[in-house]
């Protein structure tokens, strides 16, 4: 487990974990690490949205900047994304994936 630092969200690089899939389903999503055999869900499209988008942002605040997501509703999303931080769901693109 990674913790995520104060202030993740602005650093630059983020990724689903290489062992990591990212399932559509109509409630979201299911992402499943194949290395730790977990399983997290993703329980609205827009999270998944930038999820899936995150290679093309230069951060995961721009991804959700990107994604629309209103300023009183984004601590909500940091949340999210800061818990798949802390299992491994996603990494930092020049972390080696362990």
């Amino acid at each position: 487990m990674t913790a995520a630092a104060p202030g993740f969200e602005n650093e630059p690089g983020w990724r689903l974990h290489p062992q990591v899939a990212l399932r559509p389903e109509p409630f979201g999503a299911l992402l499943y690490h194949f290395g730790t055999r977990k399983l997290s869900f993703l329980k609205n499209r827009t999270i998944v949205g930038i999820v899936q988008s995150l290679p093309e942002h230069p951060s995961i605040a721009a991804a959700i900047d990107a994604a629309g997501v209103d300023e009183n509703s984004r601590h909500l999303y940091v949340h999210a994304l800061t818990t798949l931080v802390s299992s491994d769901m996603l990494v930092c693109s020049n972390q080696s994936a362990a």
